[in-house]
C-alpha cells in the first residue's frame, strides 16, 4: 500500500501539468480562432460569391465529333407549312432544344455541343431572352440557329390573331435586340397551333411550323438514361428531334445521346440546313402538307 501511495505522489505533478495543457488546448474556441485571424468576436461568417464562370468538365477520353460541313441554310419559301422531318439522302438529323435560354443548363449544353462540333437549333422564349441576352448571344456566336417559340409560351390555339402576332413579334424583337439576328422558323408551345393559324403565319411571317419526329418526353423527367434510350431508338435519317434545355436531366443525357447518334453515323445540322435539303414544292403542295 505504501508503495502505491509513493508512486502516485511521484507522478502527481506530471498528471497536473498534462491536465492543464489538455484544458488549455480544449478551450480553443471559434471565438479564439477569429480573434487570432483579426475577425471581431461574434462577427457574421463571410460568404463567398457564386462561381458564375462554370464550364462543364471535359469528358475523359476522346469524344466523337460531328464533321465540318459547308451546307446551305437557304431553304425555299415553299418548303412546307408544317414540317416534322425531311426526306434526305444521307444520315442528317436536326437536334432542337425548347424553352431556353436557361441560366445554368444552356451554358452547360453549349459546352457539350461545342466539344462535339454539333450545331443545334434553339427555340427560345422571348421573355427568357430578355432575362439572359448574353447566353442568347453565345448561342448565335457558336453557330447555332435560333427559332421563335413565342414571348410567354402560351397556347396559341386559345389566342386571337392579334395576340398571336404580339407573341411572335415580341419574341422576334427580343432575339434581334440580344443577338442581332431574326428567327426564320416557328415552333409553337406544346405543339399547339391550328392549321389555319399555321397557314397565315407562314404567309405573313415566312415561318414554317417546325414540329418533331422524335419526342423523348423529357418534360416528364423520366431520367437521363431513358431520354437517351428513347432518342437513340427512335431517330432515323431526316428526323427533327425534340428536347428541352429547360430541364437539367435532359442536359445530363446529352453526352451519351449525342455520342450514340454520332457513333451510329448520324450528322447533325440545323433546322434551316435540313429544310434546305428538302425538294422544292409548289405552293399548292406546301399548303396541303398535313399536320403531324
Amino acid at each position: 500500500m505504501r508503495t502505491i501511495t509513493g508512486f502516485l505522489m511521484k507522478i502527481a505533478p506530471h498528471i497536473f501539468v498534462f491536465t492543464l495543457l489538455s484544458a488549455s488546448l480544449g478551450s480553443c474556441s471559434n471565438a479564439d480562432k477569429t480573434a487570432d485571424a483579426g475577425i471581431p468576436e461574434g462577427a457574421a461568417p463571410v460568404k463567398t460569391e457564386a462561381n458564375t464562370a462554370y464550364r462543364t468538365p471535359s469528358i475523359k477520353g476522346p469524344v466523337p465529333r460531328n464533321p465540318d460541313m459547308k451546307l446551305s441554310a437557304n431553304f425555299s419559301p415553299n418548303a412546307g407549312v408544317t414540317i416534322s422531318r425531311v426526306a434526305v439522302s444521307q444520315n442528317y438529323v436536326a437536334m432542337t432544344f425548347d424553352d431556353g435560354p436557361h441560366p445554368q443548363n444552356t451554358p452547360k449544353l453549349l459546352d457539350i455541343l461545342r466539344e462535339r462540333n454539333i450545331k443545334a437549333t434553339f427555340y427560345v422564349i422571348g421573355r427568357n431572352v430578355d432575362l439572359y441576352p448574353a447566353i442568347t448571344r453565345r448561342i448565335v456566336a457558336e453557330g447555332h440557329e435560333i427559332g421563335n417559340h413565342t414571348y410567354t409560351h402560351g397556347n396559341m390555339t386559345k389566342m386571337s390573331d392579334s395576340k398571336v402576332r404580339e407573341e411572335l413579334d415580341k419574341c422576334r424583337e427580343a432575339i434581334a435586340r440580344a443577338a442581332g439576328v431574326k428567327p426564320r422558323t416557328l415552333r409553337p408551345p406544346y405543339g399547339a397551333l391550328l392549321q389555319n393559324q399555321r397557314s397565315w403565319i407562314h404567309s405573313e411571317y415566312g415561318y414554317p411550323t417546325i414540329m418533331w419526329a422524335v419526342d423523348p418526353r423529357d418534360w416528364q423527367r423520366p431520367g437521363p438514361s431513358v431520354v437517351t434510350s428513347r432518342i437513340l431508338s427512335a431517330t432515323t435519317p431526316g428526323a427533327i428531334v425534340l428536347a428541352h434545355d429547360l430541364h437539367a436531366p435532359t442536359v445530363t443525357a446529352m453526352p451519351a445521346t449525342l455520342d450514340g447518334l454520332l457513333r451510329k453515323g448520324y450528322k447533325f445540322v440545323t433546322v434551316s440546313q435540313l429544310l434546305a435539303m428538302k425538294p422544292k414544292e409548289t405552293p399548292a403542295q406546301a399548303a396541303s402538307t398535313p399536320a403531324p
